[in-house]
């Protein structure tokens, strides 16, 4: 028992941790159901890493990276935005171009500190175990306004996710509510970035949702299942770095991948077994057989 509960126990940062973790990872299901069902991933991945150059430019002239990530994640929805429609280029290929162009502008601005490189780490794949109480209170007010977002929007956005036309043809707007959907992954990106990191955010938003598509019918049970699967992720990923001396925050991002692969492997498992079972419901009744293909 204490080599499951001890750790956090005796060390109050890996307690901080846990929490902080927890709140983002409840955080991340919310916004990850929606980038999951509406196929946003590569937006998440390409917000992610466009708040690199606003973090690099905030660090070194002295102002709050969160403020910086808000700003960078605004530049890049909007650069999206206007190629998007000024160029008449397709949305992958704005994304893209945005993407690269971001992250190599975060890097050369890295390139040009010599003594950014460490703070470029912790952005990346964040301080997992350097956070406090006034950063998870930041967490939980993200958290509070994602969750607002998602409920108010929730009709748009489950409409968005399945059909753009239906959702147009119910009074909608693709374009507003399109919008305010990158708005909510956008702010889920700049408040968990600090906790775990640039690079690994997405993991958090993708994995644990998409766990919880496996086996959800609704929305709300699809967010349920990834929030669970994220706070446990969470939890074992914090124990196995701790036991085992490795990265905090790619040790949670996997566990969550992990759950992933295991529950992928029981839906699979489980279809090849109901298949097993109408081949052999067919042997059984041959004359049932017969009469449905007549």
């Amino acid at each position: 028992m204490d080599f499951l509960v001890g750790p956090f126990v005796d060390n109050e940062f890996l307690r901080l941790s846990l929490v902080a973790t927890c709140v983002v990872a409840v955080t991340c299901a919310v916004a990850g159901a929606f980038v999951v069902l509406r196929g946003l991933s590569f937006v998440g991945d390409a917000l992610a890493h466009g708040v690199v150059p606003g973090v690099a430019v905030a660090l070194l002239v002295g102002f709050s990276g969160v403020i910086g990530a808000a700003i960078g994640a605004g530049v890049m929805m909007a650069g999206v935005g206007v190629v998007n429609r000024r160029f008449r280029l397709s949305g992958d290929t704005s994304i893209g171009l945005l993407f690269v162009g971001m992250l190599a502008l975060g890097v050369i601005i890295q390139s040009r500190s010599a003594s950014f490189a460490g703070d470029l780490t912790a952005v990346l794949f964040g301080e997992v175990l350097g956070v406090s109480w006034a950063d998870i209170a930041w967490q939980v007010v993200a958290l509070v306004v994602v969750a607002a977002i998602a409920w108010v929007c929730r009709r748009p956005f489950l409409l968005l996710s399945f059909d753009e036309g239906l959702a147009a043809t119910s009074g909608f707007s693709v374009r507003r509510y399109g919008n305010i959907m990158l708005a909510m992954v956008a702010l889920t990106v700049v408040a968990s970035f600090q906790t775990v990191g640039t690079l690994l955010v997405l993991g958090m938003l993708v994995a644990p949702a998409a766990t919880g598509a496996l086996f959800g019918r609704r929305i709300s049970t699809v967010v349920c299942i990834a929030a669970v699967v994220g706070v446990v992720s969470s939890y074992v990923g914090l124990l196995v770095s701790y036991h085992a001396d490795l990265a905090a925050g790619a040790s949670i991002v996997l566990s969550a991948v992990i759950v992933f692969a295991l529950a992928a492997t029981v839906v699979e498992l489980r279809r090849w077994l109901d298949h097993r079972r109408d081949i052999h419901h067919l042997h059984d009744h041959p004359h049932f057989h017969e009469h449905v293909h007549h």
